[in-house]
This record gives C-alpha cells, sequence and structure tokens, in this order.
C-alpha cells in the first residue's frame, strides 16, 4: 500500500503532513483478548480479509476502519502509526 500523506496535526500555526505507517491491528485485538477470526466473524468478512490488514498488504477503507474502531473500542487514528514527514509549508 502506497503511503498517503494525511494533514491531521496542528502545532504553533503550522500544519504538519503525515504518512500511514504500519498497521496495528495485531496489538490492538490482542489488548481487546480477540483474534482475526473474531474479528472476521463481527465483520462478516473472511479471516483472510482481516490478515490481509493485519500484514500491512491491502489498506482498509474508511467505513472499514470505522466498523473495527467501534468494534475494539478505539479511535481510527489508533489502527495505523502516524510517521510525522513536516510541515506543507
Amino acid at each position: 500500500m502506497p503511503p498517503f500523506f494525511i494533514v491531521n496535526n496542528f502545532r504553533e500555526g503550522v500544519y504538519l503532513a503525515n504518512i500511514v505507517g504500519r498497521c496495528l491491528l495485531r496489538e490492538l485485538l490482542h489488548r481487546a483478548d480477540m483474534d482475526q477470526v473474531d474479528l472476521a466473524n463481527k465483520m462478516n468478512v473472511t479471516p483472510q480479509q482481516i490478515n490481509k490488514y493485519v500484514k500491512n498488504t491491502q489498506g482498509m477503507s474508511l467505513e472499514v476502519a470505522r466498523n473495527i474502531s467501534l468494534i475494539l473500542k478505539c479511535n481510527i487514528e489508533d489502527l495505523y502509526e502516524w510517521i510525522e514527514v513536516g510541515d506543507n509549508e
């Protein structure tokens, strides 16, 4: 999945660009005492689909990310590492 830029930080009047890093779904599932099969069943998708997200071979759509965040009781931003790459000035 190619990185994409998102402006999501505001520090001292400067917007900072970020790229999506590693998917943190494996860690979030562990914290929620769930496995990939449990999440797949709740999402009505295959475990293989969840594994694609975990391995970062396929990115999540906004809809999928929102639904996973609701199931895991976290913020959408928690699903990935965010790497700050500088400001957009």
